[in-house]
């Protein structure tokens, strides 16, 4: 799967078989904060929405899930996901059902699963999913509270050291408050 990045292959296995949404995130914004020049930059962000988004839902943050949903479906380019090997058409519409689902009081979460047109990374990603003992597009562990809850449980010393980093170059710079 060599014209896939390394970052877009790991963010389809978490998406699809751990389900650890939170980890999708991270992946892919690595990916995307080092690649800033690559053309596809704001569909890599529309990837890193929609797991944010599927995190809140999962987490009964309805509102904030909608925000980052809307805001993917507005940063999707339709060229740059099928050179991913996904169906924009198929996502959008993913997209729209799951914001008008979540509208509902009676929402019982679901997971989605991203559409891959390309049928070898399919193949691929299950492959990999039994090779690593994982069951690709198999569902949520709702009941695992540390995959639900990842954000709250992770150590972000090396997170507020960093902004605290970049405030005192912006103070430096004269332009920090």
């Amino acid at each position: 799967m060599k014209q896939y990045p390394e970052a877009y292959l790991a963010y389809l296995l978490y998406f699809h078989a751990e389900r650890d949404y939170f980890e999708c995130h991270e992946v892919m914004e690595e990916f995307w904060k080092e690649h800033p020049g690559d053309e596809r930059s704001k569909t890599y962000v529309a990837l890193i929405q929609i797991a944010v988004g599927m995190y809140h839902i999962r987490r009964g943050n309805r509102s904030g899930a909608a925000k980052m949903l809307q805001s993917a479906a507005g940063n999707m380019d339709a060229a740059h996901l099928a050179s991913l090997g996904l169906d924009a058409d198929k996502l959008k519409q993913i997209l729209s059902q799951t914001l008008t689902q979540i509208e509902h009081q009676d929402y019982v979460y679901a997971d989605i699963n991203l559409p891959i047109s390309d049928m070898a990374l399919n193949a691929w990603c299950a492959a990999e999913c039994e090779r690593k003992g994982l069951m690709w597009q198999g569902a949520s562990r709702l009941l695992d509270e540390e995959l639900t809850h990842k954000h709250t449980r992770r150590d972000r010393s090396e997170v507020i050291s960093e902004r605290a980093r970049q405030q005192q170059i912006r103070k430096e710079k004269g332009g920090a408050k």
